[in-house]
């Protein structure tokens, strides 16, 4: 993503094809499996995550998790942890 632009609630996230995402029994959380190695997601993170199918806008995302989260205003935080997957090469973001 260039510095200077920014993911809107119109984007759409894609997992990059660098990772896989499943969920890890062993380390209880979701991960995202690249051939280097594994990064352990937090749960809030892998809620997230398992939400990005390619064709969910950034806004269907939040909307299914405060289903999901009744109560919560999640805006801002998916947006933040989208901004941040997108900076370390997890997802790209269509807009």
């Amino acid at each position: 993503m260039s510095a200077d632009a920014a993911i809107s609630t119109e984007s759409v996230p894609t997992l990059s094809r660098r990772f896989r995402l499943q969920f890890e029994e062993a380390q209880a959380a979701w991960v995202l499996l690249y051939p280097e190695g594994m990064v352990k997601l937090s749960a809030s993170a892998g809620e997230i995550m398992k939400r990005i199918d390619g064709e969910k806008s950034v806004a269907e995302l939040i909307a299914s998790l405060e289903q999901a989260f009744p109560g919560a205003d999640l805006r801002r935080d998916v947006l933040n942890f989208l901004k941040v997957a997108d900076e370390r090469g997890w997802i790209s973001v269509g807009r």
